[in-house]
């Protein structure tokens, strides 16, 4: 749904990605039909007539996975959207069993972005969205020291690390603004002026300048005294 006058954003991953896993569908539909061709010439070469016999059902067993699996794949491209408004962005993938995923933004614990080689061929990338929680796998690559967190992926885009950038901004508003945890930042003093902002509308600039007019004043009434 739509918060206030804002209309939720709504994209779907890059067609690069759908041509990434075309290229891996064609790599091993070749390995597998090759083992197939392979497996057959050899029957056929030991039993010809056996061999004959066989042609036509190993022809199906070679063609038909292959359709399915072409279709299915551009089926679960064509299902894969992501939507996202200014609380939350809202993961969506399935054809068969759909799985719908929304993440807020004040529950973020980590945002980063993976890029494999043959993902950096295509010009497309991972955003990895953490969040903690008691049941996630254990990871402690992601997670640090034996943290357990869920994560969401969203898949094949080709600006990730703007997006990534988008999410961190949206976190940080989101739990400035109090809409959840921000004793982290108030650790360092960000919390403060992040909920000032989100409240009254005051930019960080208002924020300085207000504080270089109060420290005139202190120095001011220490001169007189």
């Amino acid at each position: 749904p739509a918060v206030g006058e804002r209309e939720p954003e709504k994209f779907r991953p890059s067609p690069q990605f759908l041509a990434m896993q075309k290229f891996l569908f064609w790599i091993f539909l070749t390995i597998i039909d090759i083992g197939i061709v392979v497996i057959w010439l050899i029957i056929a070469i030991a039993q010809p007539l056996v061999g004959g016999l066989l042609f036509v059902p190993m022809l199906v067993l070679a063609i038909a996975p292959d359709i399915v699996a072409y279709v299915a794949l551009h089926l679960r491209y064509d299902t894969m959207w992501y939507v996202m408004n200014e609380r939350s962005i809202r993961i969506r993938r399935g054809i068969w069993v759909i799985q719908e995923t929304t993440i807020t933004f004040e529950n973020i614990q980590n945002v980063m972005v993976t890029q494999g080689p043959l993902q950096r061929w295509f010009g497309v990338a991972t955003v990895v969205i953490q969040t903690a929680g008691g049941g996630g796998a254990v990871n402690p690559q992601h997670g640090g020291a034996g943290a357990a967190m869920h994560t969401g992926l969203i898949e094949g885009i080709a600006d990730a690390p703007r997006l990534r950038d988008l999410f961190l901004a949206k976190m940080r508003a989101a739990r400035g603004a109090g809409l959840g945890d921000d004793r982290h930042e108030e650790a360092d003093g960000g919390a403060h002026h992040e909920s000032i902002e989100s409240r009254s509308g005051w930019t960080p600039a208002h924020i300085i300048a207000l504080r270089e007019v109060l420290d005139e004043a202190k120095r001011a009434n220490a001169a007189l005294a």
